[in-house]
């Protein structure tokens, strides 16, 4: 059998896992559920989902990944009879987010020139809507954004070279993308921390609100914070596994990633809010009023308003933007490695055709997001793929590694390689506590989304949310019937 790549020394790993986790969410998405969901009582439902769902599924895929030494799909077909559409399931999920994810590190490519002479002037809001020439709505999609499209193309240049260069080149790279973020970060609260009204910041962020705890929203919010943070159900922590060595530590490197991930979303809140404060203490407004809303709200319209009061406001426009492009092209180019190694291991095809099979349609359907319409296609695909189609790839996983292969054999394989030993709540986690707040999460979804269509639009555009989250099961059953190169069951000839 062919020599499979690996890793260059256990830190690499480590620090890919750590890229790919920590993501644009942990700079906007979870500063933002900490302070609307009771301060610093939401850190409770968040370890607790982080303990019973976020570690336990970073186990399940770290180790079915170095079990079997291989991708999702060919990873799964190993596991059991008829489980390889389980593996092609979430690496189509991933393939959906890796066409957009790629225009918001655009975006934040193009305001690291504007923070240069903060040409964003003080309507921040009208500056980012007028910079994507937003379209009144899904069925306008107009014209292509040039400025958007050429950061397009270099971001998408920069993973494609990242990726090409190896499971080698990649654990070089993310020594720098993966530590700069926490860098930037920690300067970036050190400004904040010594501002007028970062106090009264920081208050909002982490006054803990016990009453929230009793509120049923605040526990999905938690869960679905961690699931879509470190990266479960979309093949990457799979694929970075199967890279590892024959003796590989496992148990260790997911504690380490998943409690990291977790510290540097909580430094971020540290940094965003203390600075949101002065922004309220010079206009003399609430930090509820000045924070708005969290997401691309908070990263392109309010911290923007914010940097124009700051002293020295260029240097910090231009380290904030830089933060966010070094969080979106890790988690970018690690998903296009999840689905790089799949067909890899599927179809045994050299690196340079898997790059072009991946990254071209990924580029040329991502061009749908970079046109006046492009927001709102961003949005509902974005709303659609995160709510429910990794959520049920997610349950299918517990239901498939929980009841049909057992978590017995995982852990046992885990264990036989780790300093810390996993014990049996691992397999209640699995079986029962985690498919049930997953199952959870998307009644929840459901329910709401049902009541009032998301983001007033219309239903014909909403519509096609739902036949994507109905076709990523359809493609990956496809995929998996498709014939197999021969020395992808090498392995199992192996074992026997």
């Amino acid at each position: 059998m062919k020599k499979r790549e690996n890793w260059s020394w256990r830190g690499a790993f480590i620090f890919a896992v750590l890229g790919s986790a920590v993501g644009l969410g942990n700079a906007w998405r979870f500063p933002y559920m900490v302070a609307q969901n009771g301060g610093g009582a939401f850190l409770i439902p968040y370890i607790f989902a982080l303990l019973t769902a976020g570690i336990p599924l970073m186990l399940l895929e770290f180790g079915i990944g170095h079990k079997y030494m291989s991708a999702p799909p060919i990873a799964y077909r190993r596991a059991g009879k008829g489980l390889e559409m389980v593996g092609w399931w979430g690496n189509a999920a991933s393939f959906v987010i890796i066409t957009y994810y790629g225009v918001v590190m655009a975006w934040a490519i193009n305001y690291v020139v504007h923070a240069l002479n903060l040409s964003w002037g003080e309507d921040t809001t009208g500056f980012f809507l007028n910079f994507l020439r937003v379209s009144e709505g899904p069925g306008v999609l107009g014209r292509i954004n040039i400025p958007v499209l050429i950061s397009f193309l270099i971001g998408w240049i920069m993973v494609v070279a990242i990726v090409y260069s190896g499971v080698t080149g990649v654990g070089k790279v993310v020594m720098v993308t993966a530590t700069m973020p926490v860098i930037l970060l920690i300067v970036l609260a050190i400004r904040g921390f010594t501002l007028e009204g970062a106090a009264a910041g920081l208050d909002y962020y982490l006054s803990p609100n016990f009453a929230a705890l009793s509120n049923l929203a605040v526990w999905r919010d938690a869960y679905s914070q961690v699931f879509f943070s470190l990266s479960v159900g979309m093949g990457v922590l799979i694929a970075y596994a199967s890279y590892l060595p024959r003796d590989a530590e496992i148990a260790n490197n997911v504690f380490i990633a998943s409690l990291a991930d977790a510290g540097i979303a909580f430094l971020a809140g540290l940094a965003i809010f203390s600075t949101v404060g002065y922004m309220a203490a010079q206009q003399g407004a609430a930090v509820a009023d000045v924070a708005g809303s969290g997401g691309l709200g908070l990263a392109f319209m309010v911290y923007p308003k914010v940097i124009n009061l700051l002293p020295g406001a260029p240097f910090f426009g231009v380290l904030f933007f830089l933060l966010l492009i070094t969080l979106a092209i890790d988690s970018q180019f690690s998903l296009v490695e999840g689905c790089i190694g799949a067909i890899m291991d599927k179809w045994n095809l050299k690196r340079s055709t898997a790059v072009a099979a991946v990254s071209l349609p990924g580029f040329l359907i991502g061009l749908i997001f970079v046109t006046d319409g492009g927001l709102h296609w961003l949005d509902i695909v974005d709303k659609f793929v995160n709510s429910y189609g990794l959520i049920v790839v997610g349950l299918v996983e517990c239901i498939v590694l929980g009841w049909i292969i057992g978590p017995k054999k995982i852990r046992d394989h885990v264990n036989g390689l780790s300093e810390i030993k996993v014990g049996g709540w691992f397999d209640f986690c699995v079986k029962y506590l985690t498919p049930a707040a997953l199952i959870f999460i998307l009644v929840y979804n459901l329910v709401i989304d049902l009541k009032v269509p998301y983001g007033g639009y219309p239903q014909w555009a909403l519509n096609v949310g739902w036949v994507m989250v109905i076709l990523l099961p359809v493609i990956a059953f496809i995929l998996s019937k498709l014939k197999t190169a021969g020395e992808a069951d090498e392995y199992m000839e192996e074992q026997n």
